[in-house]
């Protein structure tokens, strides 16, 4: 039996090469992808940064705990607070303490009168006393240290400008805009740009303080300290906690797991229905083959386990170069993530074997089942199949293959209908709509003979009735190979659909967003902060509020948080804001209850909270741990997400402004107001928008990082296709020798025989683009109901040029694949093809 495989393989080696390309380039990915995501698993600790050489922080833990019936739950704060002054004074008697601020200190280079500008035109720095620069440690490599107001230094080596002693900059900071003189330089660590003051005049900048280093043992600080005091004594690895955004290496490595787990995924699905249809369509082929064997004496499991070995012998060939392939490929693929920001600039492979074990026995485990489906049919092939000759294929779907397509198309169906009536926001997440195309790409599959007629018919319509045998001919040859259409149309099928779907969802998210955010917002100019988690200076804030002709109203980013169903802490976004000023220039989409009824003792809140009802009180914890009881007011929306919570500013748990909403008032000049806000934005590093450059689909939507990690995916898909396409074509016209022979014996040129088989060659390409627009259609439209009962009405917005790309890509590529063997054929002379056996 092993014998007949290897020789079937060696004789049928064209029929076998799409499968082993396909299988190995799936196996390679899933292997780089493993060996990247075993990475993720195994990513070494990151040490402290900022205070690397300090010996104790201590800094407010910033943590919300509430005593409940079960234990003492806990959850981060919005906004820590910070070291108390005298606590401050307390710990100095047990050593020498070291008061550490943190506070925006903008770079800006010199400009000319009168240009505008916002942070982004010089270095986004932070500020820190002189003295805590050695808890990093940072040390002088020019200049000297700052000794008096107007003296900075500054870290270099970052990329960014070079300053060297001596330069005058103008650094912006809360305070103000003031013009300074660099003094030294010390050599950047690479986490953060600092700009360092004195002592005396960064705690003039910015009073609070927010760490605190302490020259003494950890004990004697925790003892001084006592329980409950809200402060954490941080020592050894534990010092990462006072860095700024600590949690950000454990958010990129979950977003860069999740990435990798979709990605390999996506090629795992794709990878087996490529070689699922081509071992289906190979055996469709050797019907003759295997009649030939029965009338031999073969029985029906020798031919079952003749194509099993086969299939094996294919498998572990092609999974062990796979394995090859992801091995030497799995560093470009991190050196890739990494220049394009989806990974963190420190991440590397490690030394896990696993994900190669895995990758391997997954490619010999596709190969082996994809020939299982298709080894049944094989030994069923009867002995008078040997004598058969129509090219004309009959009974394409049998019960077995009818009974698989319905019940995956009613799971690809029911499973969003469910979700549509129980919990439409969760076919939102970027799991369901990944994944939900699948069930319905699988189902399309394979009723995709039944379909293949009726489609074609209606693609060849036009052309058949044209002048010339062309198109009546590629009309009936698509209607008689279907399982030839079938096989080609099949990868096309899965790249339009998961290309238009993926990116379609993405795309009408995104303008969900934006419309949702435009309904919302009445105000003509909308003004953030120039950098993310910076406050808006309040010097900007009181000129804005001084301009003519402008309706104000300013708005503080929190957090509030309440206890559900007494077992969890859920935090929910929120904004603090002025009710009346507010009306002006918001529209948020209320479904009971009243903005207005919003006041100190109230809280608007949205859809998703368990307690929905008007007038019901709520208790929840401020952004700074305050414990309220506030009153329902008002309910939102769900949305798409963005619907947060609403409290007055007496319940903002001390947030500074950070967002101003704007709107020209009756009589007012667009123009000045417009003007006056951008000359004060100088100044400030604030960033003005319009309306419509706020809510368009790029602002509120995924970052750029969504965006390349889909490019990804959609790439891996692509070159699975691609190929599976390619190799079916080669195998199929070749198996047509003798059939184009008979045409150029009728009378048909060479160049006549060429077109035709391009033109049934991009038919079946257009067959599969249908399909697979339909599959994309029905995600697209689930996306659309869900969004509709969340309450928002926004268009779906389909990636037509990523559409056309993809198709013209796909049709070039089988154009090729199918004329290039067929002009070979054609080289001999069509009396000997005919003549040719088998």
């Amino acid at each position: 039996m092993l014998m007949l495989a290897l020789h079937g393989i060696r004789l049928r080696w064209v029929t076998f090469a799409g499968s082993f390309v396909a299988l190995v380039l799936g196996v390679g990915l899933i292997a780089a992808a493993g060996l990247a995501l075993a990475a993720t698993f195994d990513a070494p600790e990151r040490g402290p940064e900022r205070f690397a050489a300090a010996p104790v922080v201590v800094r407010a833990d910033g943590l919300l705990r509430v005593d409940t019936p079960t234990g003492t739950r806990t959850a981060p704060l919005a906004r820590p607070g910070p070291v108390p002054p005298g606590l401050a004074a307390q710990l100095s008697t047990l050593g020498g303490t070291v008061e550490d601020r943190s506070f925006p200190a903008d770079v800006m280079p010199p400009r000319p009168a009168g240009s505008g500008g916002t942070a982004e035109d010089g270095g986004a720095r932070v500020g820190h006393p002189w003295s805590v620069a050695a808890a990093a440690p940072y040390h002088l490599t020019t200049g000297r240290a700052p000794v008096a107001p107007g003296e900075v230094v500054v870290t270099t080596g970052s990329g960014g400008t070079r300053f060297r002693t001596g330069d005058r900059l103008r650094v912006r900071t809360p305070a103000g805009r003031e013009a300074r003189t660099v003094v030294g330089t010390v050599a950047g660590r690479g986490f953060e740009d600092a700009v360092f003051f004195t002592d005396d005049e960064a705690a003039r900048i910015s009073p609070d303080i927010d760490a605190l280093v302490v020259h003494a043992d950890a004990t004697a600080v925790r003892d001084a300290l006592g329980p409950g005091s809200g402060m954490d004594v941080l020592t050894g690895h534990d010092r990462r906690r006072a860095d700024p955004d600590p949690d950000r290496d454990a958010r990129d490595l979950v977003s860069l797991n999740a990435l990798l787990g979709t990605a390999a995924g996506i090629t795992l699905f794709v990878s087996a229905a490529v070689v699922a249809s081509t071992f289906s369509y190979a055996v469709a082929q050797r019907r003759r083959e295997f009649g030939l064997l029965r009338t031999a004496g073969a029985t029906p499991g020798q031919i079952c386990r003749t194509v099993l070995a086969e299939s094996v012998l294919i498998g572990v060939a092609a999974s062990a170069a796979g394995v090859l392939l992801g091995s030497g490929g799995a560093p470009l693929l991190v050196r890739r993530m990494t220049d394009a920001g989806l990974a963190p600039p420190w991440f590397a492979l490690g030394e896990p074997s696993w994900p190669l074990h895995t990758a391997f026995w997954t490619g010999v485990f596709v190969a082996t089942a994809a020939a299982l489906v298709s080894c049944h049919r094989a030994g069923r092939t009867a002995p008078t199949e040997a004598l058969r000759e129509a090219a004309v294929d009959s009974r394409v779907m049998p019960v077995s293959r009818w009974a698989a397509a319905v019940l995956v198309l009613l799971l690809g169906l029911g499973l969003p209908a469910l979700a549509l009536a129980t919990d439409p926001g969760d076919l939102l997440g970027r799991k369901s709509y990944v994944t939900r195309p699948m069930l319905l790409i699988v189902g399309c599959a394979l009723l995709a003979p039944v379909l293949v007629r009726p489609v074609g018919r209606l693609l060849t319509w036009l052309p058949a009735r044209l002048t010339g045998a062309t198109g009546v001919l590629v009309r009936e040859n698509t209607a008689a190979g279907v399982r030839r259409t079938a096989a080609v149309a099949a990868p096309v099928l899965i790249t339009v659909a998961l290309a238009a779907s993926l990116a379609g969802t993405v795309a009408t998210l995104e303008e969900a967003r934006a419309t949702e955010a435009r309904t919302a917002t009445t105000a003509d100019f909308v003004v953030t902060s120039g950098q993310e988690d910076r406050p808006l200076a309040p010097a900007f804030l009181e000129r804005v509020g001084d301009i003519d002709g402008a309706v104000v109203s300013a708005s503080r980013s929190t957090a509030v948080t309440v206890f559900e169903e007494n077992t969890a802490l859920v935090s929910s976004e929120a904004r603090a804001v002025d009710p009346v000023r507010l009306a002006a220039v918001a529209r948020p989409p209320v479904t009971a209850g009243r903005l207005a009824d919003l006041d100190d003792g109230s809280i608007v809140v949205n859809e998703e909270w368990l307690t929905t009802r008007v007038g019901d009180r709520v208790t929840v914890w401020l952004g700074d741990g305050s414990e309220r009881s506030l009153r329902i007011a008002a309910v939102l929306a769900t949305g798409t997400g963005d619907n947060g919570v609403y409290v007055t500013p007496r319940n903002a748990g001390g947030a500074a402004v950070d967002r101003i909403d704007v709107k020209v008032a009756g009589g007012g000049d667009r123009r000045s107001v417009a003007a006056a806000l951008r000359t004060a934005a100088v100044d400030s590093g604030a960033r003005v928008a319009t309306r419509a450059a706020w809510s368009a689909p790029t602002a509120p939507g995924p970052d750029d990082h969504t965006r390349t990690g889909l490019r990804m995916i959609l790439g891996i898909a692509l070159l699975s296709t691609g190929t599976a396409l390619a190799n079916t074509l080669v195998m199929a016209t070749s198996g047509r020798a003798r059939d184009l022979a008979v045409l150029r014996l009728a009378g048909a040129t060479v160049p006549q025989v060429l077109r035709l088989v391009m033109a049934e060659a991009v038919t079946a390409v257009g067959v599969g683009a249908v399909l697979g627009g339909l599959v994309a259609a029905v995600n697209l439209l689930v996306v659309r109901g869900a969004l509709a009962l969340l309450g928002v009405t926004s268009a779906v917005v389909v990636p037509w040029a990523m559409l056309g790309l993809v198709v013209a890509a796909a049709a070039v590529l089988a154009a090729g694949s199918a004329v290039l063997p067929a002009l070979s054929a054609l080289r001999t002379r069509p009396v000997e093809l005919v003549r040719s056996h088998e």
